[in-house]
């Protein structure tokens, strides 16, 4: 089994203020830090009531206290919403405060609704978005220690930061092919959005991104990470219980009414009143739900499909106490 990463998209649920959401967040890393996992990430979202991380640099700075080994990183920097210049300076200050343990992972799509697009970047133009290579290769260059002073035609001698002893590890993040070609033709690591449960194919995109790699200063060989939603519990039927909660998250976002997660047992009761809707029907199930020892097969069965190099887990329980025992049942894996 390859390293076990995480992926924590910080849900606020019903009863949470943004506060009790950033802590048991906390809490979460320190058990990852413990259990050994290899990489905690978190997400950017905006402007909706269910998610509390909206700016990961901001998020990180705060939950790497107290880690001691783990890197930390986002998953990922949505990064047509912001100026290459902000996000390495933001990520050098990252670097400055946990030394050689900074992921920068970086998407291209603005992950949100048109309108609060406009107000996070004001360009929405598909120009905006195709500059996405340009800017990944820009950020990179700003946070390269051998070449922080840059002397290019338009750079003018921009410094993301004083002297930072090691650059953050670069990832591209994507759901697409495009996005596994162009990690691979960059030299870059790339991590697959699988936990999106959206119908895409893993396996194509990690031999796509194989297919198309090419070697590069930073990185030798190809580097692939695929992510998967888990949900771990003693019975199949408590992990399918457990389990609902994410599934009406699921009709939520499909409708374009994403609210707090419920409790399970609000959902299931949600449920009862809209079971019979065919949207109900394409919001069905996580991925891996069940048992320690269903859900570690269906993890191993995804990676001997796709010979990824490190699963990224997104763990979907209510509670805390729930995330905690997945990890506890899963972290091992690795060892």
């Amino acid at each position: 089994m390859p390293r076990i990463s995480l992926l924590d998209l910080i849900p606020l649920t019903q009863d949470q203020t943004p506060h009790d959401a950033l802590r048991d967040a906390r809490e979460l890393v320190l058990a990852a830090d413990r259990l050994g996992c290899h990489r905690y990430w978190v997400a950017e979202h905006h402007n909706t009531r269910a998610i509390a991380s909206t700016s990961p640099a901001v998020t990180l700075a705060w939950l790497g206290a107290d880690t001691e080994r783990i890197r930390l990183g986002s998953g990922g920097v949505m990064l047509p919403n912001h100026a290459p210049f902000v996000v390495a300076e933001q990520f050098a200050l990252l670097e400055a405060m946990y030394p050689n343990r900074i992921d920068l992972g970086l998407g291209r799509a603005p992950g949100t609704d048109p309108v609060t697009a406009a107000a996070l970047r004001r360009d929405t133009s598909q120009e905006a978005v195709e500059r996405y290579p340009s800017d990944v290769v820009e950020i990179m260059h700003y946070l390269d220690p051998a070449n922080s002073t840059v002397t290019a035609n338009s750079r003018h001698r921009l410094r993301a930061a004083a002297d930072i002893p090691h650059a953050p590890e670069f990832w591209l993040l994507g759901s697409s092919l495009y996005s596994a070609e162009l990690a691979g033709m960059m030299g870059l690591p790339y991590a697959y959005a699988n936990h999106f449960n959206m119908g895409g194919d893993a396996m194509s995109a990690a031999n796509h991104y194989r297919r198309h790699f090419r070697a590069s200063a930073r990185y030798e060989q190809p580097q692939f990470m695929v992510s998967a939603s888990v949900v771990v519990a003693g019975t199949e039927a408590e992990a399918q219980r457990l389990d609902m909660t994410q599934r009406v998250s699921r009709f939520q976002l499909l409708a374009g009414k994403l609210d707090k997660l419920l409790s399970p047992e609000a959902a299931a009761e949600f449920a009862t009143e809209v079971e019979h809707t065919e949207l109900w029907q394409r919001s069905k199930g996580n991925q891996y739900v069940g048992t320690a020892e269903t859900v570690r097969r269906g993890l191993d069965e995804l990676v001997e499909r796709t010979g990824a190099d490190e699963l990224l887990l997104a763990i979907n329980a209510y509670s805390l106490v729930g995330r905690l025992e997945t990890l506890s049942a899963l972290a091992p894996l690795q060892q």
